[in-house]
């Protein structure tokens, strides 16, 4: 720090000060000016940034306050070192812990960077995401923040000297013994792994496995457990190895619901069948809410026990569970409102015994 000697000796003999003192504090009150300075502009930057269409400009701001803040002191930390000759003995490992800080500080940047990212794209301003997108951003930004660490701590390791190869090759063999030791947890692990990958569901999807009493939807998708919300709000947690061996099912990303339903009318009328299949079918390809691009049947189909039997066979324009019963109920009772404009009824089961009549007696006659 020439710089400084230069400006501060004659202030230093003046005040009969030692010159490596007077330097230290003038650092001193530098960072304390600086870190006040930072916050001012990073608060006036904040607001204009606040004016603007984008949001990437605040996923920046975020990420660099307050690291950037730290970072300084840091730099200051490390350019005090230097002023003492009498921390000789101590300089060396100060000077590799500043390093460390500093490592750390721009993981922590970095960090918060993935993190503001993440945040952005799932946005609610951004609309509404398919959940295989809300999962593979959320995969994505996960992964980047592990490697983020992996890279940092063998980075940091390396500048307190520690041997970076050794600790690689230890890790070969006892990898083996943490493995046998560790199996359960690196199978949930990897099971997490595989969730973010494939994206068979993410936050928010109602799912449910036929194989076991899971059903519910995601709440939460860690690297060791799932927490499903149960339709009793009843949480439920599950290790992320079990979705690996089970078969399941994601009915929130449907693109229809299925009206299948079989109606039976009475023997009696039997010659209305017809029309009232006919109408029916005319009827479901009037409504506004049955999809017309996918299968559409209405058909005679048997003769029941008790009735006649026809059915219908179509999907809902909505995946939505409440909007469903509001449309199927619609075109039922739009059903009920044909067949009795036909003057025909709907069948229950009947039964009709016929009994023969006695015969008269031969002997009563006389």
């Amino acid at each position: 720090m020439p710089f400084l000697e230069e400006l501060l000796t004659p202030l230093a003999i003046a005040l009969n000060l030692p010159l490596d003192a007077l330097i230290f504090v003038t650092l001193v009150l530098l960072g304390f000016c600086g870190h006040y300075g930072i916050f001012r502009i990073v608060r006036r930057l904040t607001q204009a940034a606040d004016r603007t269409e984008t949001q990437w400009d605040d996923v920046i701001l975020y990420a660099i306050f307050p690291p950037i803040q730290w970072v300084m002191w840091v730099v200051i930390a490390l350019l005090s070192l230097s002023l003492f000759s009498a921390l000789d003995g101590i300089r060396e490992a100060l000077l590799r812990l500043s390093d460390t800080a500093l490592l750390l500080l721009f993981g922590w940047l970095a960090h918060r960077l993935s993190r503001g990212i993440e945040e952005e794209l799932l946005g609610e301003h951004r609309g509404v995401l398919e959940s295989s997108d809300r999962a593979t951003i959320s995969a994505v930004a996960r992964l980047s923040r592990i490697v983020l660490w992996v890279v940092a701590g063998i980075m940091i390791l390396q500048s307190l000297g520690v041997s970076v190869s050794g600790l690689l090759a230890f890790g070969g063999v006892g990898g083996i013994a943490v493995g046998f030791a560790a199996r359960d947890m690196l199978a949930n692990f990897l099971g997490g792994l595989s969730i973010f990958l494939d994206r068979p569901f993410a936050v928010g999807d109602w799912i449910r496995s036929p194989d076991r009493e899971i059903e519910g939807t995601v709440e939460d998708v860690g690297w060791r457990v799932t927490r499903i919300r149960t339709f009793d709000q009843r949480p439920l947690y599950v290790p992320n190895s079990v979705f690996s061996t089970v078969a399941l099912e994601n009915p929130s990303r449907m693109l229809n619901r299925r009206i299948y339903e079989t109606i039976g009318i009475r023997y009696d009328d039997a010659a209305a069948m017809e029309q009232i299949v006919a109408e029916v079918g005319a009827m479901l390809r009037a409504h506004d809410d049955i999809d017309k691009g996918k299968t559409l049947m209405v058909n005679f189909v048997s003769f029941g026990a008790s009735s006649l039997d026809f059915f219908i066979y179509c999907f809902t324009s909505t995946t939505d569970w409440a909007t469903y019963h509001g449309v199927k109920q619609d075109v039922l009772l739009k059903i009920l409102a044909i067949i009795d404009k036909q003057g025909a009824e709907v069948a229950f089961p009947t039964r009709t015994v016929l009994l023969n009549p006695p015969e008269p007696d031969p002997g009563s006659a006389s």
